[in-house]
This record gives structure tokens, sequence and C-alpha cells, in this order.
């Protein structure tokens, strides 16, 4: 019976440490500029990226402060949508 429960518990192992290689999280970075007005950067975040406005305002704040911040997770192919859509406004942004 240890043995059937052993072989259980490595091919769940297996299966995680797949599923865990094949999706690389990476971040949708926006940096901060002299341009774009708070209120432009943040309709952006809320429309684009889904943002709540509290949230918004707040990712906003930090990019205005430290220059940039994360706003959102994700994989490269969900984040590049918006990214598309943030640089389409004028907004500088990268997935890093």
């Amino acid at each position: 019976m240890p043995d059937i429960l052993l072989q259980v518990f490595t091919q769940a192992d297996t299966i995680t440490d797949t599923v865990e290689e094949v999706v690389e999280v990476k971040n949708l970075v926006v940096y901060n500029d002299d341009v774009n007005t708070f209120d432009w950067v943040i309709d952006a975040l809320i429309e684009i990226c889904g943002h709540t406005e509290e949230q918004a305002e707040q990712l906003t704040l930090i990019i205005h402060y430290r220059g940039r911040a994360t706003v959102k997770e994700g994989s490269y192919e969900t984040l590049l949508p918006m990214k598309t859509g943030l640089t389409d406004r004028g907004i500088s942004a990268a997935i890093e």
C-alpha cells in the first residue's frame, strides 16, 4: 500500500514541476514621463488593465514617485495586448 501512495505523490510532483516550467510569469511595467497626466494614466490602467479606480490611483502615484511600477503580472501572451494598449495611448510600458 505505501508503494502506491509514493507513486501517486511522485506523479503529482512531476505534473506540478512541468506546469511551473511552462508558465513563466512576466511583469508589465509602466514608466514615469513628463507628458501624460495622472488622469490619463489612471483611466488607461482602469480600461486596459482592469484595475479599480483606487488601484489605478495608487499605481500612478508609485509610477510618479519611483519612476516605474509593475501594474500587472502574468504570461507574456496575456500582458502583450495590455502593453500595446498602453503604448498606443502614449504611455511608456514594457514587459519584463
